[in-house]
């Protein structure tokens, strides 16, 4: 017989329809948002240390999303992501620093990581310039290390100090890393800056006045104090001596500026030798010569700003060897020294 419908059972039947169609959404709004979120939950990555040789260049202000992009299009890692994920998860994102690396292809995210972050990795020519050499010489080693040509660096237009009178002197000696692809421009700035830098330590624009000279003066004498050599502690004693003779008009008489204008290296120096017509040549010219003869370093520097007290007018290094100079007031003292020296070459 017709029965009459239960509402409650109509009820009940369409609230199992609608659950059975919110699940049947919910499982495909699951399914899409994992399709989404899989990229960064479980991003492509490679496994092991990889193979081959291949760099990258890292650019200033690289994020490590940025890095990763760059890595995986040069086919180091599998995916930007993987490697943002492994430099977040590592505590390193602020760790990545632009220049050049040599990688592999192929790698895992966290063993390009561990490269990125190891020194050794980093494509650079370290150029190490030595205290004392002249312009001349520190451009034939800087041509030599870099593979930039020499005329390339003769060329390079260079910001100095106002008081420069040019690059002579003004190249502060120190070790240097260039990234791959620098100009001669950018390798000259770099030693440049660095002496301004040091210039600036020192307060030497402002202290120069303390020694009666002008700050290009100041670099004058350190470039004598450091060609005439010695040890550290002779610099303030060298300094003095210029002093000593600059206040007394006489002339400074060093080998070294004669040397300078014949581009020669000598412990040998003739009579001949100090009548050579050159500025350079303190012998025949008194004061100090019309600029640098090589490129001092901080200890000469400060020995130009903060010389030793003392009345010595000489100083002869007597045993080159062993760095041993010996410093006096007395001419009677200088000749017996220089001939001590003669000696010694005459051994040698």
């Amino acid at each position: 017989m017709p029965t009459t419908p239960d509402p409650r059972g109509s009820a009940r039947v369409w609230r199992g329809r609608l659950l059975a169609a919110a699940g049947a959404c919910a499982a495909a709004l699951g399914t899409a948002a994992f399709l989404v979120l899989k990229p960064y939950l479980a991003p492509a990555d490679y496994d092991g240390e990889g193979s081959g040789t291949v760099t990258v260049a890292i650019p200033v202000g690289a994020s490590a999303q940025d890095v990763g992009r760059l890595l995986a299009e040069a086919g180091v890692v599998a995916s930007a992501r993987s490697f943002a994920n492994a430099a977040q998860e590592a505590g390193r994102a602020g760790s990545l620093h632009p220049g050049h690396y040599r990688l592999r292809r192929t790698m895992a995210a966290a063993r390009a990581l561990d490269l990125l972050t190891a020194p050794g990795s980093r494509v650079v020519t370290r150029v190490t310039v030595p205290e004392g050499l002249r312009l001349t010489e520190v451009l034939t080693l800087l041509a030599k290390a870099t593979g930039i040509p020499r005329e390339a660096f003769l060329r390079a237009e260079v910001n100095l100090p106002p008081y420069a009178g040019g690059l002579e002197g003004y190249l502060f000696p120190a070790t240097y890393e260039f990234e791959p692809g620098a100009s001669a421009a950018e390798v000259l700035q770099a030693m440049a800056d660095r002496f301004a830098e040091v210039a600036a330590e020192l307060r030497l624009a402002e202290r120069a006045a303390a020694v009666r000279l002008t700050p290009a003066e100041v670099v004058t004498v350190a470039a004598i104090v450091q060609a005439e050599g010695g040890s550290d502690a002779d610099y303030p004693r060298i300094a003095r001596v210029i002093y000593n003779r600059l206040k007394a008009g006489r002339p400074l008489e060093m080998c070294s500026t004669v040397l300078y204008a014949q581009r020669r290296h000598t412990l040998r120096l003739t009579e001949a030798d100090t009548r050579i017509a050159s500025p350079y040549n303190t012998y025949r010219h008194r004061g100090l010569p019309p600029g640098p003869i090589a490129h001092p370093g901080r200890k000469a520097l400060t020995a130009a700003l903060d010389p030793a007290e003392g009345r010595w007018l000489w100083f002869v290094t007597t045993n080159p060897a062993h760095r041993i100079t010996k410093f006096t007031d007395k001419e009677s003292d200088f000749v017996r020294y220089r001939e001590e020296l003669n000696e010694y070459l005459g051994k040698g």
